[in-house]
């Protein structure tokens, strides 16, 4: 009899023992398919009479809902072909209804184009809505991400925008170039190297899915360093003692693209207070910012439109460095911030940002040093035109590199 009773109970132990294996077992299984649809009668039996919990259906990959959130939707999977129309209408517009465009240029105030300043605010505006002021305290705990990009952005970039520059207006270029000319748009380029973004790198960072606070801080940090290096830089590799800073563009083009809509997406985000409701938000209001980022590339080609037309070969002959130096940076930028093991929501960002220029600092300062109609300032516009096609391949390429980086 005692034998009798022990025999069940070691059965039981056993069975249950050999399903707690099986479960572990569709659990590693479970890793690598979605979910678990189909249950055999038997399995359904065994369930029933040793009340074992069914197991739960339908549970997705682990990283699959980050891997959904970083996914481009058909209209931004598509944006490089918008931004190339884009670009095509602009040129037309700027030839075909040059009046428009005059009026669209007049609206301007040190130097900064009021209609572009608004569309770049409705791209900017969204991502602030995701910046967490209280996290701002926790950003110090990553300095690298910053450290990569003020070294890039004061110590590499202007120097080898020189370099480039020099390399090619005064040597490769030269069966074709005048050298006073030369001379010109080496000054325009000079002045595009030393002055890095402010306003579009959080367009990029957005496309890329960067931090928002991290971001802000890099801008922030960036733009103290601009007001004190910018000139003195300019003035060395320039040679030109007297530099006069605009400091009216450099003031408004903050309080427009920094300081607004940052006040603007507090209060957004304050009103919608859980982060569920603020990540929906800005699920909602991302259409708009990337419909703002193709008008803006409409406008400025728009703008420029009969140069493009009447100046092809020397604006091809312009854009040669630029493109060089941009993916350049990129590369140094990138590449740092992976040996270093800086995540990629920070990686990206601190890369962008010494690769995209502060366009209006460096046309502002070009035409008060050179004049309206000068090569250095055709030379600043050309940095405008060439920037957003190659940000965006740019762009592409950090968010297919994404896996490569740590969490």
């Amino acid at each position: 009899m005692e034998g009798d009773l022990v025999a069940p109970a070691m059965s039981r132990s056993t069975f249950i023992l050999q399903s707690h294996s099986n479960r572990s077992k569709s659990a590693k299984l479970h890793k690598a398919i979605p979910s678990v649809r189909i249950e055999s009668h038997a399995a359904a039996a065994c369930r029933s009479r040793f009340d074992i919990a069914k197991p739960v259906q339908n549970v997705p990959i682990a990283g699959l809902k980050q891997e959904r959130s970083v996914g481009m939707g058909g209209f931004e999977k598509y944006l490089s072909v918008w931004i190339a129309l884009a670009m095509v209408a602009g040129i037309v517009m700027g030839n075909v209804a040059p009046a428009l465009v005059e009026a669209i240029a007049a609206a301007e105030f040190a130097s900064v184009n009021l209609v572009v300043a608004v569309l770049i605010w409705a791209m900017v505006y969204p991502m602030m809505v995701g910046v967490d002021p209280g996290s701002l305290r926790d950003v110090a705990r990553q300095p690298r991400g910053l450290l990569i990009t003020l070294v890039v952005n004061w110590l590499i970039k202007p120097f080898t925008m020189a370099a480039l520059a020099v390399v090619f207006f005064q040597h490769v270029f030269a069966p074709w170039i005048q050298p006073e000319d030369a001379m010109q748009y080496i000054a325009g380029l000079i002045l595009l190297g030393a002055a890095p973004c402010t306003a579009m790198v959080f367009v990029w960072s957005q496309l890329t899915h960067g931090d928002e606070t991290y971001t802000l801080l890099q801008v922030s940090v960036n733009d103290l360093i601009m007001v004190i290096a910018f000139a003195p830089i300019v003035a060395f590799l320039l040679g030109v003692t007297d530099i006069s800073v605009p400091w009216e563009t450099l003031v408004l083009s903050v309080l427009l693209f920094i300081a607004l809509p940052l006040v603007a997406g507090m209060l957004t985000r304050r009103r919608l207070g859980d982060a569920t409701a603020i990540e929906a938000f800005q699920a909602r209001v991302k259409p708009y910012s990337v419909v703002g980022l193709i008008t803006t590339v409409m406008i400025l080609f728009a703008l420029q439109g009969q140069v493009i037309v009447s100046k092809p070969f020397v604006i091809v002959l312009i854009a040669v460095p630029i493109i060089l130096q941009s993916y350049g940076v990129f590369a140094i930028a990138y590449a740092a911030a992976y040996a270093l093991k800086v995540p990629h929501r920070i990686a990206a960002p601190c890369a962008l940002i010494g690769t995209s220029n502060f366009f209006e600092l460096a046309v502002a300062v070009a035409i008060s040093l050179f004049g309206l109609n000068s090569g250095a300032a055709l030379a600043t516009v050309v940095g405008v035109l060439v920037e957003v096609p190659v940000m965006l391949t740019l762009v592409a390429f950090a968010n297919r590199t994404r896996a490569r980086f740590a969490a």
